[in-house]
């Protein structure tokens, strides 16, 4: 199929004012001016609207707390143990939850999604498609992060139990202890294989969950609002040479030199929503054209369902009234989460070899006004 005669956004060039998109077999075969459009292929008219890649969500809750639903549907958390690395969010996704369906209305084909945050360590975080009727078919990678938290979520919620953490210093503490055994349980797998009449360790999954995260082999998301709190996921990332990704950010505008001296991504959001508890004082729209022109590189996401899924592309929009240039904010849900997430290779832009995961709306993909037509994901048309 081609897309023809409409506004592309590539994502990896410059916008084409009258372009097309081609996929064949569920992959971009090729982007351009209309001139050079290919011939002979089944055609779809964008009649001047936008063509875009398919939005990604850098963090999120899908499928983990469900749609209109309590606690029957609540599986984003298990607040009985403060540091749970080994969960993973493959086991407890539901991608029948209404949730889904509503980010393929919107143009979302792609989100981050997992559990938190309540602990110090969450778990696993995966990348998922958005059309599917069981996870693991809609697999991108997993698992895409390991989530950590700081701040007031693991405080308020071992507190009341008069359990720990009740404080910053014994969640930061509780972290770097799983970290630090985690270095002695790969140390002392390592000895094994100089030395074959070494013991091995005892089997510990929440230590083999973590030793991907000391390889960075995969990426330690930290929930962060306040500015302190963003330090200390710096100082920990640092201490144990962690590949990092501040997530919220709340605060991240009072420490831009800090995060961009040690090149930490922030997934700035939600920004559609009240200031709920003290940590988020210092909320404003301005924090991820801040952060960008500091250098720092910017995702922007829902923190589904916080802010509904669907409405991804205004929180774009807001960072634009914020200061953003739109196609920075269109990059932070595009092409930004796709290298934090390490799934650039697949989806973030229209670049021939990508999955074919296109949208196609009347208008720019942030004015609010404009209405998505067609949602390709795979090259299956899925809306």
């Amino acid at each position: 199929m081609v897309i023809i005669n409409g506004v592309v956004h590539p994502m990896d060039g410059p916008v084409l004012p009258r372009g097309y998109v081609s996929f064949e077999a569920g992959k971009i075969t090729g982007v351009g001016p209309m001139e050079e459009a290919p011939q002979g292929q089944e055609v779809l008219d964008a009649r001047g609207g936008h063509v875009f890649p398919g939005l990604i969500d850098a963090h999120c809750h899908l499928g983990l707390f469900g749609d209109a639903l309590g606690f029957e549907a609540d599986d984003g958390n298990e607040s009985t143990d403060p540091c749970t690395p080994q969960l993973r969010a493959l086991d407890g996704v539901n991608p029948l939850d209404r949730g889904f369906a509503e980010a393929r209305a919107a143009g979302v084909t792609t989100v981050l999604t997992g559990p938190g945050s309540a602990n110090p360590i969450a778990g696993q975080f995966i990348a998922l498609k958005t059309d599917g009727r069981w996870v693991d078919e809609m697999v991108v990678k997993a698992p895409a992060a390991m989530k950590f938290a700081l701040g007031e979520n693991p405080k308020s919620v071992y507190n009341d139990r008069k359990e720990t953490p009740v404080t910053r210093m014994a969640t930061a503490a509780l972290i770097r202890e799983e970290l630090s055994k985690t270095v002695e349980y790969r140390d002392k797998q390592d000895k094994v294989d100089e030395d074959p009449e070494a013991d091995m360790p005892d089997y510990d999954a929440k230590l083999e969950a973590l030793l991907p995260v000391l390889r960075k082999e995969t990426p330690a998301h930290f929930h962060a609002h306040r500015a302190d709190d963003i330090a200390t996921a710096v100082r920990l990332s640092r201490e144990f040479d962690l590949d990092l990704a501040v997530v919220h950010g709340t605060e991240g505008y009072k420490v831009t030199e800090l995060l961009a001296r040690y090149k930490v991504p922030v997934i700035t959001g939600p920004c559609l929503t009240d200031r709920s508890k003290p940590e988020l004082v210092g909320q404003i729209l301005e924090n991820p054209a801040l952060l960008t022109r500091a250098g720092v590189e910017v995702a922007i996401c829902t923190d589904h369902p916080e802010t509904p899924i669907q409405y991804l592309p205004l929180c774009a929009a807001m960072a634009v009234r914020g200061g953003m240039e739109p196609e920075e904010a269109l990059a932070a849900i595009t092409s930004v989460p796709a290298r934090i997430a390490g799934i650039q290779h697949r989806v973030g832009t229209l670049t021939p070899g990508k999955d074919a995961d296109i949208v196609v709306a009347t208008g720019h993909p942030l004015d609010w006004s404009s209405r998505v037509t067609a949602v390709f994901l795979e090259g299956k048309r899925i809306g």
